[in-house]
């Protein structure tokens, strides 16, 4: 049997992943047609049925799965292999398409592309700042940023960076007039600061204590989409703001912002910047990955 070629294999694992001829051409930059025609010739080649077709859609076989599951760590290990060639052949350069909350981009701007600007000069980095979970392979992304809890189990995470947390803060001259609250209860005789999601709907406050757990709807006369502008809006004394604790940092240093209720505030998560395994890694890709492993906890 004639051993099938590395593009015969990319292009088998594009379609199975994807489940689509279309994207996986989308990914590939060539036509559903020619990918077709590519698969069939493998399966013939091998002699195995590699995908179920339909009109409607495209899965693997019991063969096609278990060669699928395979060629990842294949194509990881020669992936590896060939960044390892790196240092011999110049600087590693490329794109790489990453997606995240508007705030975590806030802190990769800060504290992670200025060291993939020292160590990987010809990398670009394409953030786009989203706050509702999306697939980031069918979006077209390399990769994307959240709190653990909140990764897909089937993705590859790699957790960086200080832990996240939450924060409820408002300003000294707010606290003096409307008094502080010592329950989360208390929050409905204060103003606050809504946050909305992208969805349209308004976030709900989350609060635990001694395994005692309570959810807040909070009903403000400012709601607001940015959690910059939400600080904001609370150094000015217009109310109480739930924000994510480096948002609020330099307010509360310099005294524009207290925190309220903080025993009663979620313990920190890590964040981590997730991939999928099913696909090889390329090296503008990898380059983050490093760098992001190398960022120091703070």
């Amino acid at each position: 049997m004639m051993r099938p070629s590395l593009n015969d294999l990319s292009a088998f694992m594009a379609v199975a992943t994807h489940r689509s001829f279309r994207r996986a051409a989308d990914e590939l930059g060539t036509a559903p047609s020619t990918l077709s025609h590519t698969v069939r010739a493998l399966e013939e080649r091998l002699g195995v049925r590699l995908l179920n077709r339909t009109t409607r859609s495209v899965s693997p076989t019991e063969a096609g799965a278990a060669l699928l599951g395979r060629l990842h760590g294949v194509m990881n290990s020669l992936d590896e292999a060939l960044d390892a060639t790196a240092a011999f052949r110049g600087s590693i350069a490329g794109r790489v398409r990453v997606n995240a909350p508007r705030v975590i981009v806030g802190y990769l701007v800060r504290e992670i592309l200025p060291l993939m600007a020292e160590r990987f000069p010809n990398v670009k980095v394409d953030l786009v700042a989203e706050g509702r979970l999306i697939d980031i392979v069918s979006a077209g992304f390399d990769a994307g940023v959240r709190l653990m809890e909140t990764i897909p189990k089937d993705m590859i995470a790699v957790p960086f960076g200080k832990p996240v947390s939450f924060q409820c803060v408002a300003s000294p001259s707010y606290l003096k007039r409307a008094g502080e609250p010592q329950l989360p209860d208390d929050l409905s005789r204060h103003r606050c600061v809504g946050h909305r999601l992208p969805s349209g709907k308004l976030y709900r406050w989350e609060f635990q204590r001694a395994g005692e757990e309570v959810v807040v709807e909070t009903d403000g006369a400012v709601v607001l989409d940015d959690e910059d502008l939400m600080v904001e809006a609370a150094t000015k004394g217009l109310g109480i703001a739930y924000v994510v604790n480096w948002v609020a940092e330099r307010p509360i240093a310099a005294g524009q912002l207290k925190p309220v209720l903080s025993s009663w505030m979620h313990g920190p998560e890590r964040m981590a910047l997730y991939y999928s395994g099913h696909r090889a890694v390329p090296p503008a890709l990898r380059a983050i990955l490093d760098t992001v492993k190398s960022a120091p906890d703070q």
